[in-house]
């Protein structure tokens, strides 16, 4: 599958990780590719911030530990500083707790490091494609994570949406964006912001990651 972007060109893509080695290798990976580009490469958390702002990179690959700030901190950073594009957590921690805090924090995905690399590849095109990308074996431990934690002593009710919600909700099962489901839909991407709040509140989840994981688990995504 090839990526379409607004003006036909590559998807950009910028690492922040501290082991040089590894982003190297995923640089020639992306060389072979016609439809991702690296547009730049760092092992300081600090430096990447600073280029992430600057170059404004349709995906962000970054490290969840490393010396300095770590990734949760440097993608809280982003975000504070309305960093719009997406952000992929890669790591080698398939620690429940931070699949979790990295989600809730604004990650759009979490892909471990031992994946094989045609799965990284097929994985990065679906996060610049503006999908929700979290590596296979971590579903199950994301579910029951959220589970577990949810403090709400009821359990979401599908009856309480509208037809409407429920649409949405479906398309956040399938990983969509708020772009990508107005455009589906056919409405603007702030009615699906409106949606999106309202749904959570009448299924009391607290994230679209939540409301996601817990409509695939009841076959929401069909």
């Amino acid at each position: 599958m090839t990526l379409i972007t607004a003006n036909d060109t590559p998807a950009s893509l910028l690492i922040i990780d501290d082991h040089p080695l590894l982003r190297r290798g995923v640089a020639q990976l992306l060389e072979l590719e016609d439809d991702l580009e690296l547009v730049g490469e760092t092992g300081n958390p600090e430096e990447g911030i600073t280029l992430a702002l600057k170059l404004e990179p349709d995906l962000v690959l970054l490290d969840l530990n490393m010396p300095g700030i770590n990734g949760l901190e440097a993608l809280r950073r982003l975000r504070e500083a309305n960093y719009s594009g997406r952000v992929v957590m890669f790591t080698v921690s398939d620690h429940e707790d931070d699949v979790v805090a990295a989600l809730r924090t604004g990650a759009d995905g979490y892909l471990l490091k031992d994946m094989e690399p045609e799965d990284m590849v097929r994985q990065l095109r679906q996060a610049a494609l503006g999908r929700m990308v979290i590596s296979e074996s971590l579903t199950a431990l994301l579910a029951e994570a959220l589970r577990n934690q949810r403090s709400a002593p009821t359990t979401p009710d599908i009856q309480s949406l509208t037809q409407r919600e429920r649409e949405i909700l479906q398309q956040l099962a399938a990983g969509l964006s708020n772009k990508l489901i107005a455009r589906k839909l056919d409405i603007t991407e702030g009615t699906v912001k409106v949606h999106v709040k309202h749904l959570l509140k009448k299924l009391n989840l607290r994230s679209r990651v939540e409301a996601a994981v817990w409509a695939v688990q009841e076959g929401l995504d069909h």
